[in-house]
């Protein structure tokens, strides 16, 4: 149910995201999804994609320095209210959220949210016991 998410730490200087993203390309690595925040010293880009273990070892060649996490997809109504329901879930089951990112696909009804818990495991049970879907990594990787 936890998907490999690859946290890769970039300097702030043109051309460091598009070294990483020109590295995963001419590789066959396709980015599923991801989010990019900044310091004033560095920026950390956090993904999942289509073949991590390949990923981790081809940007490590290059110099890189990277972390990897796992993190938990979750299927919400892409509607009004869709996000709150998770959220509001979480907080009665005193699950903090370390940070989360979201995508849509124009195929579907639904957005698929990421989340790093502090909690994992009490979060996964809590969204199952809920009805809410998961999605499991290997989906991600490859859809």
């Amino acid at each position: 149910m936890k998907a490999e998410q690859i946290s890769v730490f970039l300097e702030n200087r043109p051309g460091r995201l598009a070294d990483v993203t020109r590295i995963l390309g001419e590789n066959n690595i396709n980015i599923r999804a991801l989010s990019l925040a900044d310091t004033s010293d560095f920026g950390i880009l956090r993904m999942i994609v289509s073949d991590h273990a390949k990923a981790k070892e081809l940007l490590r060649s290059k110099g890189f320095t990277l972390g990897s996490t796992n993190v938990v997809a979750v299927e919400v109504d892409d509607k009004p209210g869709g996000l709150d329901r998770i959220l509001s879930l979480l907080a009665d089951n005193n699950i903090n959220i370390e940070y989360m990112y979201a995508y849509v696909q124009k195929d579907s009804k639904n957005a698929t949210l990421i989340f790093r818990f502090d909690k994992t495991d009490q979060a996964i049970e809590a969204l199952h016991q809920n009805g809410l879907t998961i999605i499991p990594g290997e989906k991600i990787y490859s859809a």
